[in-house]
């Protein structure tokens, strides 16, 4: 099968600030219960992913153009470390972390993003 992949715009992305857009690649459905998401993301330069946290999943992000600051801790309220992220470079999102991330830049910053599910775990 081959399909064409359609831009999805999001405001807001993770309830953070700007504009994204998401091209999935694999939607939920056809991953089987094993995650939920497997797309290539685009952040408008200024916009910001909300701090939000994985619970029984995961998501890696592989950056793929562009560069930003990425942002993981272990609490909702707790100290927050930041990683000034650039292409070529994986961000690891493990089971029960907070993230975010952030275009600062004046160009786009696009990456890969897939949400899988922790062994054991089927949604």
């Amino acid at each position: 099968m081959v399909r064409d992949v359609i831009p999805v715009e999001v405001d807001g992305p993770a309830g953070g600030e700007g504009k994204a857009y998401r091209y999935e690649i694999v939607p939920k459905e056809e991953l089987n219960g094993h995650g939920r998401l497997y797309a290539r993301m685009v952040l408008l330069p200024g916009t910001k992913l909300g701090w939000h946290q994985h619970i029984h999943d995961t998501e890696p992000y592989y950056i793929l153009k562009g560069e930003g600051d990425f942002f993981e801790g272990d609490s909702e309220n707790g100290e927050r470390r930041k990683t000034h992220v650039h292409a070529g470079q994986v961000c690891i999102i493990n089971v029960g972390q907070w993230h975010s991330m952030e275009n600062n830049s004046g160009e786009n910053l696009e990456f890969m993003a897939l949400i899988y599910n922790e062994p054991g775990y089927l949604n």
